[in-house]
């Protein structure tokens, strides 16, 4: 359907025209082979099963990845191959591995890639920035992606409770005729919410930034900002954390997510609502700059050369894990642990 956003009129995919059975009807000749099980394979591989189409899942052996699939009761040797074998067995390859994981298995994966296989993606970042990644597929196949709106794993946890994501899709070369049923099949059989138009590019520039800004990287440094502003001044680290993250996290984003941060002012106090008012601005006229260097650097290629620079060297995973180990060393998370451990659903489950 057509839905106008104030004067930009979007394409938008819904569950009521596009069903679930005639996804599986589109696909049921296809073998779906979802390359990797990391962030986005087991949400979405388990999603698809669920929902009856024809799934394998390729990994390396003896990875922890690997132990989880097996966990997640997928069979060795029935719907549970290595990379190689399972890209070719697939006829639709969903290639989730991470942005890295992408790079070094190119070249094996790109032999696999025979004449009229489909090639999937949930992230631009490969084709956008092909000059750096070197992943040049060949024009006899079709490639398109869905990225759904949020993480592996609350894609699952919302498909279990019978919601879902919403999620972008996107064409990028469309050989048989027939990629854009094939690409809302699949969106709508991993289990998005509703799916929007995008195209690789925009889908890549967007995700980088929101990661980097709102979704993760701002609102840690808001949120650490914040905190030591408060301790500080004296107060508590239980008031401080509660003031800074646990307000916003049980209390007033449920509020915006349900009608609009409008909505959730209105249901705030009256003080509230006049000092939020009073000061959104100036907390925006403060990041602008920031937002607009992070865009500027994601749109040349830089904060990409960056991720891949880092990401290939061969301690990385250990310098992630100590990065993780300092932040949740912090004072800020310690507290978060503790106060998440007092909420009553923890207590009604001991």
């Amino acid at each position: 359907m057509k839905i106008k956003f104030g004067s930009i009129e979007e394409t938008i995919i819904t569950r009521d025209e596009f069903p679930l059975w005639k996804a599986r009807e589109i696909l049921k000749k296809e073998t779906i082979s979802v390359l990797g099980y990391g962030v986005q394979g087991p949400g979405q591989s388990l999603n698809l099963r669920d929902n009856g189409f024809q799934v394998i899942v390729g990994q390396r052996k003896c990875s922890n990845s690997w132990k989880k699939a097996l966990q997640d009761e997928w069979i060795e040797g029935e719907n549970l191959f290595s990379l190689e074998e399972a890209a070719e067995r697939g006829t639709i390859l969903m290639y989730l591995l991470s942005d890295a994981g992408q790079i070094s298995f190119w070249p094996t994966l790109s032999k696999y890639l025979t004449e009229g296989k489909s090639l999937y993606f949930s992230h631009g970042f490969g084709l956008t920035f092909c000059n750096q990644t070197k992943i040049y597929p060949s024009k006899n196949i079709d490639i398109f992606l869905v990225a759904p709106k949020g993480s592996g794993t609350s894609l699952r946890r919302l498909f279990k409770k019978g919601k879902g994501i919403n999620s972008s899709y996107a064409i990028y070369q469309d050989y048989s005729g027939n990629s854009l049923e094939k690409t809302l099949s699949i969106g709508i059989g991993i289990g998005s919410g509703y799916l929007f138009k995008t195209n690789f590019k925009n889908e890549v520039y967007s995700d980088l930034v929101g990661e980097r800004g709102t979704l993760m990287g701002a609102i840690q440094g808001i949120f650490a900002a914040q905190y030591q502003t408060l301790r500080e001044k004296g107060h508590s680290p239980s008031e401080s954390f509660n003031e800074t993250v646990e307000e916003l996290t049980q209390s007033l984003m449920p509020l915006v997510s349900e009608k609009g941060m409008d909505w959730m002012y209105a249901n705030c106090s009256t003080t509230a609502q006049r000092g939020a008012l009073d000061w959104w601005k100036k907390f925006r006229d403060a990041t602008f700059p920031v937002f607009q260097e992070l865009y500027h650097e994601v749109l040349s290629g830089h904060e990409a050369k960056r991720i891949i620079q880092a990401n290939s060297h061969i301690n990385y995973r250990e310098k992630l894990q100590k990065e993780l180990q300092d932040l949740r060393k912090s004072e800020l998370w310690e507290v978060g642990s503790m106060i998440r451990n007092l909420r009553p659903e923890k207590k009604d489950q001991n």
